[in-house]
């Protein structure tokens, strides 16, 4: 049995440019209903962008795009005791 394709194994072979706006385009096409209150976003990033655990827009903690993350109405910080409760 052969290995699916994974972009995230084959980084020197990655075009970032196309990653990138593959990313944005998948953002772009989250539903509607799945997402939190742009408010809500806005604040999670700006949570986010001021964290020790963010490298190249990623968490270092759980390895997830913290763009899209924060975008997901059911997500939560990963770090001990949840930075995006209120």
């Amino acid at each position: 049995m052969s290995k699916p394709f994974c972009r995230k194994c084959l980084l020197d072979e990655l075009d970032e440019d196309e990653y990138i706006r593959s990313l944005k385009d998948y953002i772009s096409a989250y539903p509607q209903e799945k997402r939190c209150v742009m408010s809500e976003y806005r604040r999670r990033l700006e949570i986010c962008a001021k964290c020790e655990n963010l490298s190249n827009a990623m968490c270092a903690l759980c390895g997830c795009y913290v763009e899209l993350r924060a975008l997901k109405k059911e997500t939560y910080c990963p770090d001990f005791g949840d930075r995006w409760k209120k």
